[in-house]
């Protein structure tokens, strides 16, 4: 996320939640590798030897999906998190992929490269506060080259819509498969609401217009979560 975020996924993901991370989010492997296979096909037409930023890398996942496609992609991740980028250190160089990837402690604005083909950036920006998001996308924005492709999914909900609260009561079924309490559970919308900074899709697809994007086009929903991809035009 962008230097600017106040509210930043670092505090979400210490050494304890960095350890369980993998072991909670394989339940959920269904939907992750749907939104994987997705992303493979929208980023099919990367040229060869593109360099991909992915952005709240977390423990690699999102490299692993794209590496194990195409062996001549390059990768710098990028995430606040030490904890997870240690994780993630060793899962890729364990597999025999390190040497293809630069592993960033920090935020979008601690990258300084500004030529990258894709960003990808995967259950990241809901945990970007609201008035932080219009930079977020920007600092993306400026670290691709001319027609480079941003790929995003996120939490994404109107919170005033009729369907929100039945959205919440699925989203629930998601939360307490990955281990939630019933507290947690119960205050969910309002996590939603006034701790995360989820947007509705027409809000964050006008962000990324104003950010300078092509048209956002959607590629995947699975309840709550949304994803988008968009070019940034090529002069």
């Amino acid at each position: 996320m962008s230097r600017d975020a106040s509210h930043s996924t670092s505090g979400f993901f210490d050494q304890k939640v960095a350890d369980s991370y993998d072991e909670r989010n394989n339940r959920l492997a269904p939907i992750s590798e749907g939104l994987h296979f997705l992303m493979r096909l929208t980023l099919a037409s990367l040229p060869e030897s593109a360099r991909v930023l992915c952005v709240g890398v977390g423990t690699g996942a999102d490299i692993f999906a794209l590496a194990s496609a195409r062996a001549d992609l390059t990768f710098v991740g990028v995430d606040p998190s030490a904890e997870m980028l240690e994780i993630a250190r060793h899962r890729l160089n364990e597999a025999g992929i390190g040497e293809r990837c630069e592993l960033v402690h920090g935020y979008v604005d601690d990258v300084a490269e500004r030529d990258f083909a894709a960003v990808v950036s995967l259950f990241v920006a809901h945990f970007v506060q609201r008035a932080d998001r219009p930079a977020f996308y920007r600092a993306i924005y400026d670290r691709l080259a001319p027609g480079g492709r941003f790929l995003s999914a996120e939490i994404s909900s109107d919170l005033d819509a009729p369907q929100f609260p039945g959205m919440v009561e699925d989203w629930k079924q998601v939360q307490a498969l990955m281990g939630a309490n019933e507290e947690s559970l119960a205050s969910l919308g309002e996590t939603l609401r006034n701790v995360l900074g989820v947007m509705g899709p027409a809000e964050t697809e006008a962000l990324w217009r104003e950010a300078g994007f092509a048209v956002p086009v959607p590629f995947f929903q699975a309840f709550m979560i949304r994803g988008w991809h968009a070019d940034k035009p090529s002069a």
